[in-house]
């Protein structure tokens, strides 16, 4: 369960390549992340675009690596509606 968030996730997502590569409580813990304002391996740029899409509504985005090093996204609707998670090759 995620308590006490930075924002609202909404309603979970992810993609059939992501659940089949990246074990779930890896993605459980980038999710806690996220949703806390702890954008993982984003650069600077991405880091001060998604603070100011806490204060605006804007796209959130994350980054983050597996275990197995392989790097997924985190990516929340302007509206807050959608959190999905999946892989570069699948957006």
């Amino acid at each position: 369960m995620i308590t006490q968030t930075k924002f609202p996730l909404g309603r979970l997502a992810a993609t059939a390549n992501l659940i089949a590569t990246i074990p779930p409580d890896e993605v459980f813990a980038a999710l806690k992340r996220h949703a806390n304002g702890d954008w993982g391996n984003v650069c600077d740029e991405d880091r001060e675009s998604n603070e100011e899409a806490l204060i605006h509504g804007s796209r959130l985005m994350s980054v983050y690596s597996s275990k197995s090093e392989v790097t997924f996204w985190i990516i929340t609707e302007w509206d807050r509606s959608v959190t999905t998670v999946l892989l570069p090759e699948d957006y």
